[in-house]
């Protein structure tokens, strides 16, 4: 599958460098099988039926970029994947500089030592673990903003909040879930009203979702794995609502990951607890996830390749051409859309 079919032309000024305030009403792209309508977020509750449920992932994003010494030379890491209590991989630069045994100094007796190197992946072993670990990555380390958010003199002071949902609640992520930040409270009271319900799920986002495939056969794409948590009882209140009638609607590409991760063949949701690195790509035959609601992704990306393999790649070339002529604000910050599956058949659309 060439990786050339999932490439677009984006002006790279419709990359959202701040969140739209009030969050919901950032503008929503309704992508349907019978074409497109110009929304809002905080037009959902029209959008959904009574008996849907929302399902969104609630982990919470670290200040995972660290800047340190090794020796006089300055490094910076933004850890990725945790491997235990102390240890992390983590995306160095320069990672030349890292050899095993070395020591990295970060600031107040905060070290860590390189246990190994591979290319720019290098692991680290902290000087302290759990909460004492995260405390000092409170203390020295800075929000990962993805590369594409311009911030030349780093992070601004509100940037902590903004790129953190309002679900957040279990840390280990050094990425945002993006598509929730658009939720605020009057939205979810809306949503309540409506009939809608919702449920969380944990999914550790790791910095591996912004690397680029440089691969030309998108099946060569090597995937980073992440840490996922889906418990039983969260499961069968998912299934019992898809067996009343209800649709699953995943509130961004994370938290479909994991819901296909977890379920069966039959589209039964189970409990699940460990790393998942499913890839998504045209073809993939979805188990559960009736619903996407995700931002707008970047030319080349595996997430654009997954709502290629949801919705149609057709349909969101078709999308994403009106979205940039429409100027729609691009990924982190920016936009959201919401995706019909393409194997279901359209329903009338809402006025």
């Amino acid at each position: 599958m060439r990786t050339d079919l999932f490439d677009f032309d984006l002006p790279p000024d419709l990359i959202a460098q701040h969140a739209a305030i009030p969050r919901d009403a950032a503008r929503l792209l309704d992508v349907r099988s019978d074409g497109l309508a110009d929304r809002i977020v905080r037009d959902l509750p029209d959008l959904l039926r009574p008996g849907d449920v929302m399902v969104f992932n609630d982990t919470r994003v670290i200040p995972a970029r660290l800047r340190g010494v090794r020796g006089a030379a300055q490094v910076e890491v933004t850890l990725h994947l945790q491997e235990g209590p102390s240890t992390w991989r983590t995306f160095a630069r320069p990672a030349r500089r890292l050899r095993p045994g070395e020591t990295v100094r970060f600031g107040d007796g905060f070290t860590a030592t390189v246990r190994s190197r591979d290319g720019g992946e290098v692991v680290l072993d902290f000087d302290r673990g759990g909460p004492d670990l995260l405390a000092a990555l409170e203390r020295h380390g800075e929000m990962p903003l993805p590369p594409y958010i311009r911030r030349p003199d780093g992070p601004e002071p509100g940037d902590a909040d903004s790129y953190q949902t309002i679900f957040a609640a279990h840390p280990g992520a050094v990425a945002a879930p993006t598509a929730a930040l658009h939720f605020t409270p009057d939205l979810l009271a809306a949503l309540d009203a409506r009939g809608v319900k919702r449920e969380t799920l944990t999914l550790h986002v790791g910095a591996g979702t912004f690397l680029p495939v440089k691969v030309e056969d998108a099946r060569e794409h090597r995937m980073h794995a992440e840490y996922g948590v889906i418990d039983a009882a969260t499961a069968e209140r998912l299934n019992a609502a898809r067996a009343a009638g209800g649709r699953l609607v995943a509130v961004g590409t994370t938290a479909l990951r994991l819901l296909e991760s977890a379920a069966s063949p039959d589209g039964r949701v189970g409990a699940f607890a460990g790393q998942t690195d499913i890839f998504i790509l045209p073809g993939y035959r979805f188990r559960c996830v009736d619903l996407l609601m995700t931002n707008f992704h970047l030319p080349r990306s595996t997430l654009f390749m997954l709502v290629a393999a949801f919705a149609g790649l057709e349909r969101m070339r078709s999308a994403y051409a009106h979205a940039v002529a429409a100027g729609y604000r691009f990924y982190s910050f920016g936009d959201s859309s919401l995706l019909h599956r393409a194997d279901i058949p359209v329903e009338p659309s809402t006025p």
